[in-house]
C-alpha cells in the first residue's frame, strides 16, 4: 500500500490527535501517504469527499499536535448502514478515485460496527477509543455468551448477557484500556476532590455523576478521588444499604461524597436515570439524570428532621446536592498514559494494514510480567453470532458491591493505568499556559482555521 485514510468517527476523547500522530509517524517511516477525512463517516457520503493530506513529502503538518484533544480532522455520529450498499459502494468509489487503498477508523463499539461493510470492499482497520473504556472483551471467549431475545414492543430483538463459564483474569483481557479513559478518570477524580471541599464546608451530602453508560470503568477509577462511595452500573444500588451507609459517614464527619455512573440501576434493573433515544441515525442510548433520581430517593428516605436535628441544614433537599462531570471528561489535553498508548495503537493500525489485516483491532494488552503492550486482534472475534459488537461492561468482578468501592482485583486493574499516567510535562503545561497573559489579550484560535485552509474535495463530477 502507498495511500491510506484515517477517519475519526463517534464522540470525541482527548486521545484522538495522539492517534492520528502516532498513524502519521508510521506511515512517514513506511513511506506511506495518509489522507485525513473530514467528520468521519460522514465525509465517506459526500460526494466531495472532503479530506487533508497529514504527511505531504512525509513529513506530518504542523497543525497535528498530539498535545491538543479532540481531532484535527473532526468527526460526526453519523452512521453506516449495511443494507445501503449502493451508498457504500459509491463510498468506496470515491476513495478509489482518491488513491485510497486501506481505511483506518478511529472509534469505539460502535464504530467497530460500522466499518464491517466498508472491510468487505476495501482493506478496514480500527484503532480504538472511548473514554467508556468500554471496546473490548473481559475474555475472549465473552460473546459467545450473548443471549438474543424478542423485544416486547415488537420491534427486533434485545440482547443480554447470559451467565458465564470462563475464569476472569486481568491478563486476558481483549483491549485493556482505550485511549481517553484516563484522562477522563484524571478529570471526574479531580473533580471529586474539588467537589468534597464544598461538601465539608456546609455538611453536605454531594452526588457527582460521571460518564460511562452502561459500563462502570469512569466511576470505578474515580477512586482515586477518594468519595466514599461508588455506585455502578454493573451493580444494582440497594438503596437501603446505600442509605445505611450514608448516615453512618454522615454521622462521622458530617459531609459524604457519592459517585454514580450515569447507567446505575435499581433493585429491580430499572435505570435510575431517564433513558431515551437519541436523534443520531445511530440511535445511541442517551442517559440523563441519575444523580437526579439518587437525590430524590434519598432525600424522601432520609427526611427533613434528620438534618434539622443535627442543625446542620432546614431540609434534605438544601442538604443534599448533585453535580455532572460531564463534557469536561471528553476534552482538554490527553495525560501522558492517553498520548503515549493512543500514538501507538495508531502506528499499529498502520502496520496492520500494511500487513494485510483486513477488519481488525489494534488492541492494548496487559500482563504483570511484560506491562503493556499492542498487538493486533480480528474485528470479528468481538462480534456475537449475529454479527453485533456489544459495547464491554465492567466485569463484576472489579467491583465491591459491599463496602460501594473497588475490589482488590478492581485495585489491581487500575493500578498499572495509573501509576504512572501522569508526565511532568503535564504539570509544566498547566503552569505555563492557563495564565498566560495571552490569554487575557488574544482570542482562542482554533485548530479548524487552520485545517479549513488544507481541505481538498474530488472532482465534482464525482457521484
Amino acid at each position: 500500500m502507498k495511500r491510506i485514510a484515517i477517519l475519526t468517527a463517534g464522540g470525541d476523547t482527548p486521545a484522538l490527535n495522539p492517534t492520528i500522530h502516532g498513524a502519521v509517524v508510521r506511515a512517514n517511516q513506511l513511506k506511506v501517504e495518509i489522507f485525513g477525512l473530514i467528520k468521519g463517516f460522514n465525509s465517506l457520503f459526500n460526494p466531495r469527499l472532503p479530506h487533508v493530506h497529514l504527511n505531504p513529502l512525509f513529513h506530518e503538518i504542523p497543525e497535528l499536535d498530539p498535545t491538543k484533544g479532540g481531532t484535527l480532522i473532526g468527526s460526526s455520529r453519523d452512521f453506516v448502514d449495511p443494507d445501503k450498499k449502493d451508498d457504500l459502494d459509491c463510498a468506496v468509489a470515491r476513495l478509489g478515485k482518491l488513491g485510497i487503498e486501506g481505511l483506518i477508523c478511529v472509534g469505539g463499539d460502535g464504530t467497530l460496527n460500522g466499518l464491517q461493510p466498508i472491510a468487505d470492499r476495501l482493506p478496514t482497520v480500527l484503532a480504538p477509543k472511548t473514554i467508556d473504556n468500554d471496546l473490548g472483551l473481559n475474555y475472549p471467549s465473552e460473546p459467545d455468551e450473548m443471549i438474543r431475545v424478542s423485544d416486547p414492543g415488537g420491534k427486533g430483538f434485545q440482547y443480554k448477557r447470559g451467565s458465564s463459564e470462563a475464569v476472569f483474569a486481568l491478563d486476558q483481557i481483549v483491549n485493556y484500556c482505550t485511549p481517553g479513559y484516563a484522562t477522563a478518570v484524571y478529570v471526574s477524580a479531580n473533580g471529586v476532590e474539588r467537589v468534597r471541599t464544598t461538601a465539608e464546608s456546609h455538611r453536605r451530602i454531594a452526588i457527582i455523576e460521571v460518564m460511562g453508560r452502561h459500563s462502570g470503568y469512569i466511576a470505578l477509577g474515580t477512586a482515586y478521588g477518594r468519595p466514599d462511595i461508588i455506585l455502578v452500573p454493573e451493580h444494582p444500588v440497594e438503596i437501603e444499604r446505600l442509605v445505611e451507609r450514608v448516615k453512618q459517614l454522615y454521622d462521622l464527619q458530617k459531609n459524604v461524597v457519592i459517585v454514580c455512573g450515569e447507567g446505575i440501576v435499581d433493585e429491580q434493573g430499572y435505570e435510575l436515570g431517564a433513558e431515551t433515544k437519541t436523534t443520531d441515525p445511530a440511535g445511541n442510548i442517551h442517559l440523563s439524570g441519575a444523580a437526579e433520581a439518587l437525590r430524590a430517593k434519598l432525600i424522601q428516605i432520609i427526611g427533613d428532621k434528620y438534618f434539622q436535628l443535627y442543625r446542620r441544614a432546614h431540609s434534605a433537599r438544601e442538604a443534599i446536592f448533585t453535580r455532572k462531570v460531564g463534557h469536561t471528561q471528553r476534552g482538554g489535553r490527553p495525560i501522558l498514559f492517553d498520548r503515549f498508548y493512543a500514538a501507538q495503537l495508531g502506528a499499529k493500525a498502520v502496520e496492520l494494514l500494511l500487513e494485510g489485516r483486513n477488519n481488525a483491532v489494534a488492541v492494548l494488552q496487559y500482563s504483570p510480567g511484560q506491562g503493556f503492550q499492542v498487538d493486533g486482534f480480528d474485528a470479528n472475534r468481538f462480534r456475537d453470532r449475529w454479527g453485533h459488537t456489544h459495547a464491554r461492561r465492567m466485569h463484576p468482578d472489579l467491583y465491591d458491591p459491599q463496602r460501594m468501592k473497588p475490589s482488590r482485583l478492581g485495585i489491581d486493574y487500575l493500578t498499572p493505568i495509573f501509576t504512572d499516567a501522569l508526565g511532568y510535562d503535564d504539570m509544566e503545561n498547566l503552569r505555563a499556559t492557563l495564565f498566560a497573559q495571552a490569554n487575557l489579550t488574544q482570542p482562542y484560535h482554533s485548530v479548524n482555521t487552520d485545517v479549513n485552509k488544507r481541505i481538498r474535495y474530488l472532482a465534482p463530477d464525482v457521484s
